[in-house]
């Protein structure tokens, strides 16, 4: 049986498009109310981590869940990725992302870890796709790029720029979960131009 980590937060309610602004509130631009909520994913089969994350304004960025979804080594490996697929599910149905960025990974020195990391990579975008959300991939250094501002820079200092954006009391533990909010902090930065470019493509 899966475990999965412990949630740091919860969802806070936002009011849909048609609800009117109370009595008083004063306008504001609709790029400051935009929100969006995303899963980010750093697949693996004995550790797989996970962070939703709450994207609100140009710099306003919320923990909602950090967390590590783990799989019994001693099982078989239909098992495992079976356990996964339940455990994502749920993080879907209980979360609703409207986005799940997923670590795009080209490159492994050990064939069996980068097996394992495919397969659970697979088993993340397709449930991902299956629950209606976007999917969206980056590589590392992509991530290191739009998180700490270099795409060389080294794990401690992209944890630290995660702990800092999300106003974290400590880095995120495992790295499992730390990737997980570097990825989802990463679409945030990326997606105002990925609608942009989008746009212009209609």
């Amino acid at each position: 049986m899966c475990v999965v980590g412990a949630h740091i937060a919860h969802r806070a309610d936002i009011g849909g498009p048609d609800d009117p602004p109370p009595p008083g509130a004063p306008r504001v631009s609709c790029e400051l109310v935009f929100a969006t909520r995303v899963l980010g994913i750093d697949p693996g089969l004995t550790r797989c981590g996970y962070a939703v994350v709450d994207g609100r304004g140009p710099n306003g960025a919320t923990a909602v869940a950090i967390g590590v979804i783990r799989t019994p080594a001693g099982d078989g490996l239909p098992q495992r990725l079976a356990s996964l697929r339940r455990e994502l599910a749920q993080l879907f149905a209980e979360h609703c992302p409207d986005t799940v960025a997923v670590e795009h990974v080209f490159f492994q020195v050990n064939v069996r870890t980068a097996m394992s990391v495919g397969q659970a990579s697979g088993l993340a975008l397709a449930e991902a796709a299956a629950a209606g959300c976007d999917v969206v991939q980056y590589t590392p250094n992509q991530v290191k790029d739009a998180v700490a501002g270099w795409g060389g820079a080294p794990k401690e200092q992209v944890q630290r720029m995660v702990q800092a954006r999300l106003r974290l009391a400590a880095p995120p533990r495992p790295a499992d979960a730390a990737d997980a909010c570097a990825l989802a902090l990463c679409h945030l930065a990326m997606a105002p131009m990925r609608a942009r470019v989008a746009a212009v493509a209609r």
